[in-house]
């Protein structure tokens, strides 16, 4: 990409423009823990009355265990349960995977339903769903 007076041959586009665009996104998401009911709704607090044996609760615990099946995910887990917040921007830093990395394990988490992921902008603020931590305990509890 070459820039001529000031504007990015290739998109038209002003490269000032375009640089302060990436930086800002860049430091908000930095700012990273915000509080738990501005990312994420309230968790449903239902009891769970599913039985926890049987061949529904064997899938759906193979389900959970298998998201589970990378020490990467099971970190974030981790530190998602410490925090108690959602996280916005500190997962990346507290893990030593590249970020492309971490949001691959986010996404089976949140795919598996153990976590919750809001967008907030430009950013994604990830939170534990504590309904499928509980069951993933009773399932567990229950082998």
């Amino acid at each position: 990409m070459r820039v001529a007076h000031g504007r990015c041959s290739l998109y038209g586009v002003d490269s000032t423009q375009a640089h302060a665009y990436r930086r800002k996104p860049m430091k908000q998401a930095k700012s990273s823990t915000s509080a738990k009911s501005a990312c994420c709704p309230p968790a449903n607090e239902e009891v769970d009355l599913r039985p926890i044996e049987g061949e529904q609760a064997d899938e759906e615990l193979a389900t959970l265990a298998k998201a589970l099946g990378h020490s990467a995910r099971v970190q974030i887990l981790r530190l998602l349960v410490r925090k108690d917040a959602c996280i916005c921007g500190d997962i990346v830093e507290e893990l030593p995977l590249a970020q492309s990395t971490v949001s691959q394990h986010l996404k089976v988490l949140k795919n598996a339903g153990l976590i919750r992921g809001e967008i907030d902008g430009p950013r994604v603020c990830y939170c534990i769903e504590p309904r499928t931590l509980r069951r993933l305990k009773a399932l567990m509890g229950g082998l």
